[in-house]
């Protein structure tokens, strides 16, 4: 996967901002937000990713970008979803 810098916002728990002109695709920077905050904690093994609501707040993003982004996520076998309930991050991620 590519390197690339994450934008800053101030007033934001996790500040962080999809650069729309930028050379990777909304949808991959978002799958590398995401990736990241499993990796380092913030969203824990069992727990639940954001909604796809609580996406479109967050970054602006229409609901097919957050919906390609999640699938990176699914194929990479970081979540899985739980019927009823959500995405979850898996054990071991």
């Amino acid at each position: 996967m590519a390197n690339f810098l994450i934008m800053t916002s101030a007033g934001h728990d996790n500040p962080v901002q999809i650069d729309p002109e930028g050379a990777l695709a909304p949808y991959l920077q978002l799958a590398e937000i995401l990736r990241q905050r499993i990796a380092s904690g913030d969203i824990p093994a069992g727990r639940r990713i954001p909604s796809q609501a609580e996406l479109e707040q967050e970054f602006g993003l229409s609901r097919n970008t957050i919906k390609r982004a999640v699938e990176i996520l699914k194929s990479e076998g970081l979540v899985q979803t739980s019927p009823g309930r959500g995405l979850f991050v898996r054990a071991g991620s």
